[in-house]
């Protein structure tokens, strides 16, 4: 890997071209309107905001930080100069052959360069934007880093949840039902404990993506994040909490989630495009400890409503994700998997295949709704054949429009698991916290049985249309 943290990855930013700096914005909304206008568009810079209204130079922001290919490429160790099918390929054999690699304690790192306790503690010290106009407060977590610990076997998780700063010394995490950080947090409140946390508002890139896949129950991310650069991630021991803290971070903060004391959290402006969780009552962190470096800079990834460069980066990672998922479970003939960006990279899930017999369409459909990675807030997975480009939403469209019958090619499966984020969620289920869904798995492939009488295209194939275009396409343009 040719960087080693936030700082150095962004030299290699620059080094690229991809890089710019943007002084005197304000916090209140402006800093979250430029970031949803880059978000909103692929393949546009990563911005660094300095002098922000408010705070003193050096006291930085950095968004849109993945969003371009080649950015993605840097941040997974992968070569930059491939292109989008051989770099998805290059990313799934890395991942299949990645070994993880434990953290390495190590006794003191630039994240101690500050440390405060007591009275000097003021998280308000840090930028955090407010990022959308009818957002509840400012939030300071969007590209965080939350590490958690089982009480149970000690396995230490890091995932990304939104987290409201409150006043100097508290903060709000918003964690939805069923994600890791969450049963950790009940395993402790129901053995009458607050929880132990360290939250990371300044790592590196491939932190922060790793903290929002979704892995098995005591996989560790810091692991994986280790196994891709192909050295340890360093950390530091929380003298609070004991929890590990990458070494090389920005900004952390050490304390524990109040049993008892709990503040409205939200609205926020979330991923779907939509405040749909609202405002409620959430637990509380009391903050024990700062930890930051001079001149900190804050990871921004605040939700923009889709397709943006933000779905994307999801989009990509996910796709290879539900792929290696049904590869291991002994699924063949899968040709491409997209999960759209329209659909903020989870609602809709596009399957391409080369059918094998009668069924095998349905059945990946089936368990490509329900995989680990898709299972969470999915809605719609359709299932093409070959000739259907997954990632083209027309092409898909045609396909389910002239090849399912909504009776026969339509299942649908109730009680499926989703969360407050969900818009479709109605007031009355909100209140007694039913946040099951139901999921719509489409087979848009030809008939198994009469798939060979299944009428031809009507156009000219590939290799064709490809020789009459090299000949005449200097002619059209």
């Amino acid at each position: 890997m040719q960087y080693r943290d936030c700082r150095s990855w962004l030299a290699e930013v620059e080094r690229l071209g991809e890089l710019k700096t943007v002084d005197g914005a304000h916090w209140d909304i402006e800093i979250g309107v430029l970031s949803d206008y880059l978000c909103r568009q692929r393949n546009q810079p990563a911005v660094l905001f300095d002098h922000i209204v408010d705070y003193p130079e050096g006291y930085r922001i950095l968004v849109n930080d993945v969003n371009s290919k080649q950015r993605l490429a840097l941040t997974l160790g992968l070569p930059i100069d491939l292109e989008e099918r051989p770099l998805m390929a290059a990313w799934r054999e890395k991942w299949k052959t990645m070994e993880p690699i434990s953290p390495r304690v190590i006794d003191s790192g630039p994240i101690l360069e500050n440390v405060l306790a007591g009275e000097a503690i003021d998280i308000w010290q840090f930028p955090a934007p407010k990022w959308h106009e009818h957002d509840g407060g400012r939030y300071l977590g969007t590209g965080d880093a939350v590490i958690t610990r089982d009480p149970d076997d000690g396995s230490i998780n890091v995932g990304t949840y939104r987290v409201m700063v409150l006043d100097r010394n508290r903060l709000i995490v918003y964690i939805s039902p069923g994600k890791d950080g969450r049963i950790h947090r009940d395993k402790w409140f129901a053995r009458g404990e607050p929880m132990p946390v360290v939250i990371v508002f300044g790592s590196d890139p491939l932190i922060h993506l790793v903290a929002g896949w979704s892995l098995g129950h005591g996989v560790s991310e810091l692991g994986c994040a280790g196994g891709i650069q192909g050295e340890p991630v360093d950390v530091v021991q929380g003298s609070v909490t004991g929890l590990p803290i990458p070494a090389r971070a920005e900004i952390a903060i050490e304390g524990f989630v109040s049993l008892d004391e709990c503040r409205p959290e939200g609205p926020f402006g979330e991923w779907t495009g939509y405040y749909a969780s609202g405002t409620r009552e959430e637990p509380v962190v009391q903050v024990e400890r700062v930890y930051y470096r001079n001149s900190p800079i804050v990871l921004g990834s605040p939700p923009v409503k889709p397709p943006s460069g933000k779905s994307y980066t999801r989009a990509f990672l996910r796709s290879a994700a539900i792929r290696e998922e049904l590869e291991d479970s002994g699924m063949h003939g899968i040709e491409r998997i997209w999960s759209h960006e329209a659909g903020g990279g989870r609602f809709l899930t596009v399957v391409s295949v080369q059918q094998r017999y009668p069924g095998h369409a349905k059945q990946i459909g089936t368990m490509a709704s329900q995989s680990r990675t898709a299972a969470y807030m999915g809605r719609y997975t359709v299932v093409v054949d070959d000739d259907i480009d997954a990632m083209n939403l027309e092409d898909v469209i045609w396909a389910i429009c002239t090849r399912s019958d909504p009776a026969a090619d339509i299942d649908i499966l109730r009680r499926c698991w989703s969360g407050p984020l969900d818009p479709i969620i109605s007031p009355e289920r909100r209140a007694r916290r039913d946040f099951a869904t139901s999921r719509a798995v489409i087979d848009a492939t030809r008939p198994f049985e009469w798939r060979t009488q299944f009428p031809k295209v009507s156009e000219s194939s590939p290799a064709v249309r490809e020789s009459i275009l090299a000949k005449w396409h200097a002619k059209l343009v």
